[in-house]
């Protein structure tokens, strides 16, 4: 009998070990927030490592306002987005330099000065770090 029991268990265990790769967790996203005045587009933090990132920016002009991230491996477009109301831009970034624009349908005085985000090597991964999703 025991000698069955011991069997089972040794077969259960087994199950499955073909399917489950060990990759790994993504690192824990940063949560970047900015402002888009009359003058220019501000991001903070403006230097983090690779990985997921979700930017939160506020519009404090009085115009509807498209957010542009751009790098050299994306180009991700959010809004038009309403005087005094927010966007997020949820993406994994690479390594490399990218500007966050905003623009608008109606001429402005003068152009937005964009803000520019610089990412460096990837973050260390959050597989050890508890309570996460």
């Amino acid at each position: 009998m025991t000698a069955a029991v011991f069997a089972a268990g040794v077969v259960l265990a087994g199950c499955g070990e073909e399917d489950f790769a060990n990759e790994p967790r993504p690192p824990v996203p940063v949560e970047l927030t900015g402002v888009i005045q009359d003058d220019a587009v501000t991001i903070s933090p403006a230097q983090i490592g690779a990985g997921p990132v979700s930017i939160t920016i506020s519009n404090q002009t009085q115009h509807d306002t498209t957010i542009t991230l751009e790098g050299s491996t994306t180009q991700t477009r959010v809004g038009p987005v309403p005087p005094l109301d927010t966007a997020t831009i949820r993406k994994s970034l690479q390594p490399g330099l990218y500007e966050v624009r905003a623009g608008s349908d109606v001429a402005l005085p003068q152009a937005i000065r964009p803000a520019e985000l610089e990412i460096g090597r990837e973050r260390q991964s959050s597989s050890n770090d508890l309570l996460l999703p």
